[in-house]
């Protein structure tokens, strides 16, 4: 059977997602845009991600084509981790998304008669 993202009868939505989905990989693309970043600045930044599911998103992310992982070799060891074009791609492409995704939360926190009202 075919993995899904090399499916070509998924739908373009669907083989996107597969792309960012799981808890972390949107707000990594998020502070990736930023410019790169050393995986110890991204947990920082993110309250609650371990070192382990930090990497093991990183490394899809890179095995994706979205994200690049620069070693310097230099001591101590220095990582740098960085969208990709394809990357900065995808983050513009879920720019939109992103803004629908406001509007619905805003639309949520209105008062039920509000909602109603508009619907």
């Amino acid at each position: 059977m075919a993995h899904r993202r090399h499916d070509p009868n998924v739908c373009g939505v669907t083989a996107a997602i597969a792309v960012i989905e799981g808890k972390w990989k949107t707000t990594l693309l998020w502070l990736l845009e930023s410019g790169p970043h050393r995986p110890a600045e991204l947990r920082r930044q993110v309250p609650g991600l371990t070192e382990k599911v930090l990497t093991q998103a990183l490394r899809e992310m890179e095995a994706d084509g979205v994200v690049h992982r620069e070693v310097y070799d230099v001591l101590p060891p220095k990582t740098e981790y960085s969208l990709t074009d394809f990357g900065r791609e995808l983050a513009e492409a879920l720019s939109p998304l992103s803004d629908w995704g406001h509007r619905r939360l805003d639309r949520l926190a209105e008062p039920e008669s509000a909602v109603r009202a508009a619907s």
